[in-house]
């Protein structure tokens, strides 16, 4: 009779979660803002069809990163919960932290049970109201959940986007700056993102009880067009001074 290997339960998380991480390694980042009027969500994605940033309820927005067929089946998951709770309490019972703590909870589980971890980071975000913050709930892969006040990346490329967020973050700026900086942080030094590359929505406390829109591509030619003209005049303004 022969005897199964043993490996020890410390070298079997690593292993997980380094297979974990290079599954969300290879997807594009992520990144999400509070600013004056609301909740910001970028992500780079040039598909029009598989949306990584979806609607889940009244004034809750979903993103993930990662293995799409992954985070999307937890997408679906979180929309019915929301839909039941709503119907079977009230509409303000449904709140981005018990949604948050359900897939931490769910992500936790896979991670340490089965077999093969998600390879998947989501981000819960909710619309203050009543004078209330918004909020921004990252859960990892793990089912480590972080509670975000300012902003949160997601990604295979966090810290470093996540830095040049932290070097330009503004507390009240306008949607066209935190555009902005956004696409910049995730475009870096070296490339450039248009319209195109990007999927961008919103959850605005002027769209009333459906907070979430998305960014359509005009809007989005417009604030980057915007952008580019800044820069074409600060590089004229150094020319003449030079």
């Amino acid at each position: 009779m022969t005897m199964p290997f043993y490996v020890a339960p410390e070298q079997v998380m690593k292993d997980r979660a380094e297979y974990a991480q290079k599954g969300i390694a290879r997807g594009r980042s992520l990144v999400a803002t509070v600013y004056d009027d609301g909740v910001l969500i970028v992500a780079e994605n040039p598909s029009r069809s598989l949306h990584k940033v979806s609607e889940i309820y009244d004034r809750i927005a979903f993103a993930g990163v990662g293995k799409y067929n992954e985070y999307d089946q937890l997408r679906v998951s979180g929309v019915r919960h929301a839909d039941t709770k709503g119907y079977a309490y009230s509409r303000e019972d449904v709140d981005a932290r018990s949604l948050a703590n359900l897939y931490a909870q769910f992500l936790g589980n896979v991670f340490t049970h089965e077999m093969k971890p998600l390879e998947v980071e989501i981000l819960v975000a909710e619309l203050g109201a009543d004078g209330r913050p918004d909020q921004l709930y990252h859960i990892a892969y793990e089912g480590t959940i972080t509670d975000e006040d300012r902003f949160a990346v997601l990604g295979g490329d966090a810290e470093t986007i996540a830095e040049r967020v932290g070097q330009v973050w503004q507390a009240g700026w306008s949607l066209d700056e935190a555009v902005r900086a956004a696409v910049r942080a995730l475009a870096g030094p070296e490339r450039t993102l248009g319209s195109g590359d990007l999927e961008v929505a919103v959850l605005s406390r002027r769209n009333g009880r459906r907070a979430f829109r998305r960014v359509a591509n005009g809007e989005l030619d417009r604030i980057l067009g915007e952008a580019d003209a800044e820069a074409e005049a600060e590089h004229a303004a150094d020319d003449s001074a030079s």
